[in-house]
Order: structure tokens, then sequence, then C-alpha cells
């Protein structure tokens, strides 16, 4: 692939990845919540790695070609956002006040990558954005390793955009627990309103 055509996608993918949603209020919360960041931010990305794999055999094209499928994962995603929105909004928690290290990053890391894994606006991403970038004339890399390559940008955008968020709430709101714990249920107040949404709009068309 030129060289242009990775900037472009680039220009375009870090727009996106800058729209703040659940992936961002993720980030923050875990970063609040004394978890590890990096696993919290592992985890998202790990999310998007089945997402490229899927984009690059070309079964995301088969989810999007399947109504009862993509309903399917809306529904459970948009649910995980609910109760993990609701269980921060419960207990939104103080700076350094996390989990035991292995037991506490293996589960940061899992919810991370349940929330972008399930999220339907990211495999659309990989359906509507992705593909007006690929180069299927000349002489150019199998459509298959275009998408892979574009798909790992990808995830080096998120991960450069969402430890900057959750290392920089942390440095910023660590030392002010009531501000974090106001900010933390703001993360969980939001993951809920994108769960419900997603979910309202999920079943409006059915």
């Amino acid at each position: 692939m030129d060289s242009g055509t990775l900037i472009s996608f680039l220009a375009v993918d870090l727009l996106l990845v800058c729209v703040p949603g659940a992936d961002w209020a993720y980030a923050i919360s875990a970063g609040l919540r004394g978890g590890s960041v990096a696993a919290a931010v592992g985890g998202l990305v790990g999310g998007y790695a089945l997402h490229t794999v899927l984009a690059a055999a070309g079964l995301a094209v088969l989810v999007a070609g399947s109504p009862a499928l993509l309903t399917a994962l809306t529904v459970a995603g948009a649910a995980y956002l609910v109760w993990l929105g609701w269980s921060v909004l419960r207990r939104p928690g103080t700076p350094g006040a996390g989990e035991s290290v292995a037991a506490g990053n293996a589960r940061v890391f899992l919810r991370g990558a349940t929330i972008s894994g399930m999220n339907p606006k990211g495999l659309l991403l990989y359906l509507s954005v992705l593909p007006q970038f690929l180069l299927t004339k000349g002489d150019h890399l199998p459509v298959p390793a275009q998408t892979a390559a574009l798909g790992l940008l990808h995830m080096a955008c998120c991960a450069a955009v969402y430890l900057t968020v959750g290392l920089g709430a942390r440095a910023v709101l660590g030392a002010r627990p009531a501000a974090a714990r106001a900010v933390t249920r703001t993360s969980g107040a939001a993951m809920l309103g994108i769960g419900a949404f997603l979910l309202v709009q999920r079943l409006a068309t059915l």
C-alpha cells in the first residue's frame, strides 16, 4: 500500500478514535478505579484485533449480512455495557483502590476485550470506513493483507489515544478523590447510556 493511502486512513481513523465513547469511558474508569490502564487498553485493542481477523477473513461481511446475528451481537454488547456501567455507578471507587494485581489485571483486560469485541460500532467501522481505503486495481497487496494492515494501524491508534486518556485522567485526578469519583460516575453513566441507546436502537428496527 502507498504512504498516501495509509496517511489518509490514519487521519480519518484518528478523528473517529478521538470521539469519546464507551472505549474512552472504560479507559478513564479503569485508571481512576485503580486498575491497570495498560491492561484495560490492551483488552480494548484485543477486541479490535478480533474485528481485524474477522474483516481480513471476510467474516465481517457475513455478520453484517445476517440481521439476526448482528442483532444478537448488538443486544449482547449493549446489555454488557449497561451492566458494567451500572456496576461502576454503584461502586465508583477511588484512585489506587484497585483489585489484586494478577486477578485484577486479567479481569480488566477481559472487560476491555468484551467491550470493544462486542461493540457493533467497531464492526461497522471495519465494514464502512476501512473498505474505502482498499486498493483493488493495479499491483497491490491482496485485499486480506491490506485489511490486516489497516486493522493494525487502527489498533495502534486506539492504543495511543486510550493510553493517553486513561493515564491523563489518572495523573490529573489521582490526587483529587472527590473529582475522580465524579468522573468515574460520569464514565459509568456514559457506558450505561451508550449501551441503552444501542439496545433501543437495535430493538426498534426489529
